[in-house]
């Protein structure tokens, strides 16, 4: 009786299942803010007036990712069973448990983190260099995916199978569009420079 107990109990793995929710509430919002950010910058919701709203949005489930993503390395702290220390929540591959996995997914958060909270000091990098380095936010959150599947404890039941499917389709169809929109604008600008320099130049014979 007094095993069972110990098996049933909820709070003997506390800190693991908080680990296990905060992980999936990160794969989830991480999720949806790339899926916004395609969006935003497919333009595929261009003309519609909900620029700002968007943005807004993706900033929200980015953060809300990022605090999940700290709780779910945070709390197997106090796991009795995995203990990794610090060391194995922060440093890629350091941990026991299967390391190749967790070092993916350690690298995928670090790249989130520091992409995600870029945008805060994007005005130092320049708007196009800033740019450039958040289109590697996919992946990073390409390594988080893979880190699920391949260490998550749910990944093998049908129920987080289709909520993988549900999450990881959506930003794949729109990462196409995405880059076409990207070389579209590209092209554009290269277009428009030797036009700002014949201006210019007209400019200054006129004078």
């Amino acid at each position: 009786m007094t095993t069972l107990l110990a098996l049933t109990n909820p709070s003997s793995h506390l800190f693991w299942i908080t680990s296990r929710a905060a992980g999936t509430a990160s794969l989830v919002l991480a999720s949806m803010s790339v899926t916004v950010g395609l969006m935003i910058g497919g333009k595929l919701m261009a003309g519609r007036g909900l620029g700002g709203d968007m943005r807004a949005l993706h900033e929200a489930l980015a953060l809300g990712a990022l605090g999940s993503l700290a709780l779910h390395g945070l709390s197997l702290l106090g796991d009795p069973y995995l203990h990794p220390g610090v060391g194995g929540i922060v440093i890629p591959f350091a941990g026991r448990y299967r390391p190749l996995w967790t070092g993916l997914g350690i690298i995928g958060g670090w790249g989130l983190a520091a992409l995600g909270l870029s945008y805060y000091a994007r005005n130092s990098f320049g708007p196009d260099r800033w740019r450039a380095l958040h289109r590697f936010t996919i992946v990073f959150w390409a390594l988080g995916v893979i880190h699920t599947i391949g260490a998550g404890t749910d990944a093998r039941t049908r129920w987080y199978l289709i909520l993988l499917v549900l999450l990881v389709v959506p930003p794949l169809v729109m990462l196409p569009a995405r880059l076409a929109s990207g070389d579209r604008r590209r092209a554009e600008r290269r277009q428009a420079r030797p036009r700002a320099r014949s201006a210019t130049g007209a400019n200054s014979l006129a004078r």
